[in-house]
């Protein structure tokens, strides 16, 4: 398969995180349902965090298993584990502290939606919690769709069309329900961002899975899909806590528990279709 097919992959597999960013714009949402769509982005992404360790966690536990029937060391075990949680610690300390950036520094916000979106993004304009959630979200989601994209991309790149199909397939079903989650807590905050913005969290989203896909045509390695999936999983963490804390502050914590359930069904749901599909 050429690079210019692969590429096309990996664009279906992460533009349909685009389908469910409309959902940002709801008018003034019932506040129950503000609660239902925090509380189903907080399964959604309890869903993300499971499946994004569990794949960071094979390397580590095929190299312990090859010490354990003597035909590997303890080197590879070691490297892959200090991969592993130093990917975690980073991708969780780092957006506590970019979190606290963007808190402390406030400026007037600039005219236009597209100067807006680029001021915002280096903490230069002044922004709502919902808005900070929405990118930081946005940033977990992209660093696990890029070790979507990998996998589309290896598979490519060693010939197995079948599969990268299937991946893509599966993928694209997937990352539909990551958009919603991206946009939840703006719609839970009545908050209707622009055009402009919600593009924005789709690239951010959406695009590192093309990357990932190129990435992934050109070489196979462990270390790095090891790194960029836990690098995810601590953002995802830290974004389950934030949405946690915001849910448990309305007077309807009941519906959380139906959120998170409703949105983890969600995920293991579109995750079946790749498995039944043989990927």
């Amino acid at each position: 398969m050429g690079e210019g097919q692969t590429v096309l992959l990996g664009f279906l597999a992460g533009a349909t995180i685009l389908l469910g960013l409309p959902l940002g714009r709801l008018r003034a949402p019932a506040p129950g349902l503000r609660v239902l769509l925090n509380a189903s982005a907080i399964g959604i992404l309890v869903f993300l965090l499971w499946d994004v360790l569990a794949h960071a966690w094979e390397p580590v536990d095929t190299a312990l298993g090859a010490v354990h029937d003597g035909s590997g060391g303890l080197g590879p075990v070691l490297g892959y584990g200090v991969l592993f949680l130093g990917g975690l610690a980073v991708g969780l300390l780092a957006l506590v502290a970019y979190e606290g950036r963007l808190a402390r520094h406030r400026s007037p916000r600039t005219a236009g939606p597209g100067a807006m979106a680029a001021t915002e993004l280096t903490g230069r304009a002044s922004w709502s919690s919902a808005r900070r959630l929405a990118l930081l979200i946005a940033v977990g989601i992209g660093l696990h769709n890029f070790g979507e994209g990998l996998a589309i991309g290896g598979s490519a790149g060693q010939g197995e069309i079948a599969l990268a199909t299937l991946l893509v397939v599966g993928f694209a079903l997937h990352n539909a329900t990551e958009g919603f989650g991206i946009v939840a807590p703006l719609a839970a905050e009545g908050e209707r961002p622009s055009w402009a913005f919600l593009l924005l969290m789709g690239v951010i989203g959406g695009g590192p899975t093309i990357v990932g896909t190129v990435v992934g045509r050109q070489f196979s390695s462990d270390a790095v899909s090891v790194l960029f999936l836990t690098l995810a999983a601590g953002s995802i963490l830290f974004v389950i806590i934030q949405l946690v804390g915001v849910a448990l502050k309305s007077p309807q914590r009941h519906l959380l528990y139906w959120g998170v359930l409703a949105g983890m069904a969600a995920g293991f749901v579109t995750d079946m279709v790749v498995t039944v599909g043989g990927a």
